[in-house]
């Protein structure tokens, strides 16, 4: 990845970031409930049993709405717990939530092991961006790539994003994992691979 690469990563990222932060309160409830019936919709059609998800934080699209929807409808709901080495473990929805160190939501719950995520029929996972190629643009540190491709058989991964958040072109490395689509307030898109 040359310097050009990383900057223009970072640009973006920026970019994203302060368009996020202009959104009303009134913008990201809308894509709460948007987002959350796209999302039931998605794992209805995929017949899920288990999805893995994440806490969305102020700046991300919200999965407040969705995860308790899935809830709801019995679905297993795995969160994310940040490990060490950059691994993420997992843990079961439901048991409350703190702020780690590095200021991302995570739940309290027990972790289950890194490689509970081979569990879930259906991932969502946050990303600042997409391209329509199925390039994830992540926040830089790397931990659903390297969770993802840890996976020997990997479940349909999709993106939540705002509609904006679904561009032509990400750069992107070798490294980067594809997702399978992203679920915004307006639309889910599934991308050819």
């Amino acid at each position: 990845m040359t310097a050009d690469d990383r900057a223009d990563k970072s640009d973006l990222r920026r970019q994203i970031r302060r368009r996020r932060a202009a959104l009303s309160d009134a913008e990201r409830a809308a894509a709460n409930d948007a987002i959350a019936r796209r999302a039931s919709a998605l794992i209805a059609r995929a017949g899920a049993r288990t999805i893995a998800c994440y806490l969305s934080g102020s700046a991300e699209p919200p999965t407040r709405a969705l995860l308790a929807r899935a809830s709801a409808e019995g679905i297993r709901v795995l969160l994310p717990i940040s490990g060490p080495a950059g691994v993420l473990d997992w843990g079961l929805d439901g048991a409350g939530e703190q702020m780690n160190s590095m200021g991302v939501r995570e739940t309290l719950a027990r972790p289950l092991g890194p490689d509970t995520l081979a569990d879930a029929d259906l991932i969502f996972a946050p990303a600042a961006a997409v391209d329509t190629a199925g390039h994830r643009l992540g926040w830089g540190a790397g931990y659903y790539d390297r969770a993802l491709a840890r996976l020997d058989s990997r479940p349909p991964v999709y993106a939540v994003l705002y509609d904006l958040d679904v561009l032509a072109h990400v750069p992107h490395e070798h490294h980067d994992v594809p997702v399978s689509g992203a679920v915004t307030p307006t639309r889910t898109l599934t991308f050819e691979r």
